[in-house]
Formats: structure tokens, C-alpha cells, sequence
């Protein structure tokens, strides 16, 4: 079995440092939250408190929700419409001045989220990433902020001007991030729950009983995200008709779904699963289509794993990357499904990705170490952080009075610029120093 202890230079050595931690994910799929809810426990263990907090809901009047349905919708109703937004925001490099202004509204309550006494903010959300990296720009953000990259390829909007540290859990991640100019950027390994560990063969068929599964069978585990997105059913039936492998079909949260692969006559269909290390433990491959967080698991579980029929966007470069990186067969045609998924049940392929996956755990000490480093305390950045606040509110101030004392108009055409200038001068003070 691999078990990933916390590393000695994350654990403390005495009692727990007085100090928190603050995670923002958000809840578009399960992946995000899963890698925050991973990093929590890890840096838990080290000692640190944890704060959580959904990037959505730091977003006005719901609108994050909103965004959140609309995006399931494009992926379910409109695939290709996706495909070509993804594609013309990898293609900008940067936020557009709608999102932009997205992001300025939710940056104040961010700001409000964060203790005190935290140490580090972590972003395992792109959106997140880039309103966290202009709050440390402009100076009102005064500890570290790192991005934690979930995704295996990494578009532009991961890669924030302003974030300190991007974390990434292999070295092919981590040069897509570096050619997008990402700031100090380290490959740290992935992060998932403890749970999902390798199993001998004696135990994999042990775990089978639990969920009705046959002894005698190879069983591929199917899934497609919490949302149950993608031609789920086109790919199930496929791997059915290539009577290599046995499909197990996990569908999310997506109850229609369900209905209509029971209804196709597949034997073993779940929704929603609480405990997916033990039916990884279960299964002897696994086919995914969007390559996040289930595939690490998979890779911990000592899975061998395929990408077929990926869902556009982030499923299709996350496929390629997991290909490039040796971890992932790629599947492009259906044509070569039968005779890879052999390979990867019995054959040599499996045997090179199954070690690929577990040593990507076993020669990394996972992200909550960086984060740990990042958090730990500088006296001297406190004292200088209280020292630039103290200095803009004095200016803020006198700014303050001046308009008060009715001399802006002469002094703005002093600066020839306009009798507007100086209010919005002020006004930007008040935002940056919260007066």
C-alpha cells in the first residue's frame, strides 16, 4: 500500500502555531472543493486552523451561482458553444472587462473573509486565483497568495499577475504554467484524500462484494464528474460491445442519466458516490472524460487510466496532457478502444501507467508543504504592512480635507487634469484603505 505522511518540514514540532490558513475554491463540479477539501486535512495535520470559502458566494446578488448553472448548461445543451468560449479566452491570455469586473466586486468581500491572523490564502479556483492576485498588486492583500493548479493543462486564467507561488502536481502543468509567465512556480506533487491508496489484487476483489460486482470480471470504472457530463452512454456502450472489459458507470449527480443507462440494460450504474476510494479499489481501470481531480484519485488508487470521448475544453487538454505526461492513455478513436483498454487491464501499458501514477505520490511531498513554507511567519513584513496602511490612511485624510475645504477645483487645475481627478483620487484611497 502507498500511504503519504505528512513531510517532517511540514509537521510542527511543537504545539499548533496561532496562526489560520484560508482556502477559496469554488463549487463548479466536485474537483475544486475535492483538492481544498484534501489540502485542508494536510494542513490541518501540520497545525494550522482552516478557513474554507466558495468563490462563488463571494460573488453579489448570487451571480456566481448563476454563472455556475449557465456553465452546466453550455456543457450539457452546447458543447461546441463552450469549446469555442475556451478557446477564445486561451487565445486572449487574460480576463475580459466584463469578467474583469466580476472579479473587482467580489474583492472587497474577499478581503472580509480573510482572518486576521491568517498566514496564506490558497486558490484552487482559477476565477478565485486572479482576484486574489490583484488584491496583492495593488497592496491590500498583505500575505501570501498561492494558486494550487488542479488542472493538468493549465489555461491562461489559472495564471494570475500578483499570486506568489504556483503549485503544480507534475512537470508537465508546471512548463504550460511557466510559458504563461506564472510567478515562482514548483512542482509539488497532487493532493487527495487519504482514502484513496493502492490495494493488492486479493483486496481489490475483497471490495467488490460491497457493491454486487462480479469476481470473475474486468471491471472498468466509467465516470464523467459530478455533473454526469459528455456522451456518457455512447461510451459506455462501446466499452460494453468491446467484451475486454465490464463497465461500472458512475453518473453523479445526473438522476437522468441514470434512468437511461438502466434503461439501456448496463448492470451496474450508480449516482452520486460516497465512497469512491473503495470502488476504485474495486475496479481494474479506469475511463474518464474530463481528467481533474478523479483521475489523481485513480493514480493514488493504482489505476491505470484512459481518456475517451472527453468533454471540450479543459477535458480535451487535460487528455492531452495526462498523455504527454505518461499517465493517461488518450483514446482519439473508437476504433482503438478495444485494444487499449486490454493493454491497460492486462498488458504493459497498464503495468508503466499504474507506476507512473503511484510514483507521482511517492516522489512528492504534495502542496500543503509550499503552502506551509509560505505561511510561516515574518515578523518584519507585519510591521511593514501596518506601516504602508497607516501612511495611506494619513494621506487618504488629508485628501479627505481637502475636498472638505472646497479647494479641489484649483487644485485638480493645478494637476491639469480635470475637476474630476481628485475625488476619483480619493475614492481610490477609500477603496484601497476601507475608510
Amino acid at each position: 500500500m502507498l500511504r503519504r505522511d505528512i513531510p517532517d518540514d511540514v509537521r510542527p514540532a511543537g504545539p499548533p502555531p496561532a496562526g489560520r490558513i484560508t482556502i477559496v475554491s469554488a463549487s463548479v463540479g466536485a474537483g475544486h472543493d475535492g483538492a481544498a477539501d484534501a489540502l485542508a486535512v494536510e494542513l490541518e495535520a501540520a497545525g494550522f486552523q482552516v478557513d474554507r470559502h466558495d468563490f462563488l458566494d463571494l460573488l453579489p446578488a448570487r451571480l456566481g451561482h448563476v454563472l455556475c448553472s449557465a456553465y452546466h448548461r453550455l456543457l450539457t445543451s452546447a458543447p461546441s458553444s463552450y469549446q469555442r468560449i475556451y478557446a477564445a479566452t486561451e487565445r486572449s491570455g487574460s480576463p475580459g472587462p466584463a469578467v474583469r469586473a466580476l472579479l473587482r466586486s467580489a474583492e472587497r468581500r474577499i478581503l472580509r473573509e480573510i482572518g486576521p491572523d491568517s498566514r496564506a490564502v490558497v486558490s484552487t479556483y482559477p476565477l478565485a486565483s486572479q482576484a486574489l492576485g490583484a488584491l496583492r498588486r495593488s497592496g491590500r492583500l498583505g500575505i501570501p497568495a498561492l494558486t494550487y493548479l488542479t488542472d493538468f493543462s493549465v489555461h491562461p486564467l489559472w495564471v494570475a499577475p500578483g499570486i506568489d507561488a504556483h503549485l503544480a502536481a507534475h512537470p508537465v502543468p508546471a512548463a504550460q504554467a511557466t510559458a504563461l509567465d506564472a510567478a515562482a512556480v514548483r512542482v509539488t506533487g497532487p493532493v487527495t484524500g487519504s482514502r484513496f491508496i493502492d490495494v493488492d489484487e486479493a483486496e481489490r476483489r475483497a471490495t467488490r462484494d460491497r457493491f454486487g460486482l462480479p469476481h470473475d470480471a474486468v471491471l472498468a470504472l466509467l465516470v464523467a464528474g459530478s455533473w454526469g457530463v459528455g456522451p456518457v452512454r455512447e461510451s459506455a456502450a462501446e466499452i460494453r460491445d468491446s467484451a475486454v472489459v465490464e463497465p461500472v458507470i458512475v453518473c453523479g449527480r445526473n438522476t437522468a442519466l441514470v434512468e437511461q443507462l438502466r434503461a439501456d440494460g448496463f448492470r451496474y450504474v450508480h449516482e452520486w458516490i460516497g465512497d469512491m476510494p473503495l470502488l476504485m479499489r474495486a475496479c481494474d481501470v479506469l475511463v474518464q472524460n474530463a481528467g481533474g481531480l478523479t483521475s489523481l484519485e485513480a493514480f493514488a488508487s493504482g489505476l491505470p487510466v484512459a481518456s475517451y470521448r472527453c468533454i471540450p475544453g479543459h477535458g480535451q487538454t487535460n487528455a492531452a496532457a495526462l498523455d504527454e505526461a505518461g499517465l493517461a492513455v488518450w483514446i482519439r478513436r473508437s476504433e482503438d478502444l478495444t485494444s487499449v483498454l486490454s493493454d491497460l487491464a492486462k498488458g504493459s501499458l497498464g503495468e508503466r501507467q499504474r507506476a507512473a501514477g503511484l510514483a507521482l505520490f511517492a516522489s512528492n511531498p504534495g502542496p500543503a508543504a509550499a503552502i506551509s513554507a509560505a505561511a510561516l511567519p515574518h515578523p518584519h513584513a507585519n510591521r511593514k504592512r501596518k506601516l504602508a496602511v497607516s501612511r495611506g490612511k494619513l494621506v487618504a485624510a488629508a485628501l479627505t480635507a481637502t475636498l472638505s475645504l472646497g479647494v479641489a477645483a484649483p487644485l485638480a487645475h493645478a494637476y491639469e487634469s480635470g475637476s474630476g481627478r481628485l475625488p476619483h483620487l480619493a475614492h481610490s484611497f477609500f477603496e484601497r484603505y476601507e475608510l
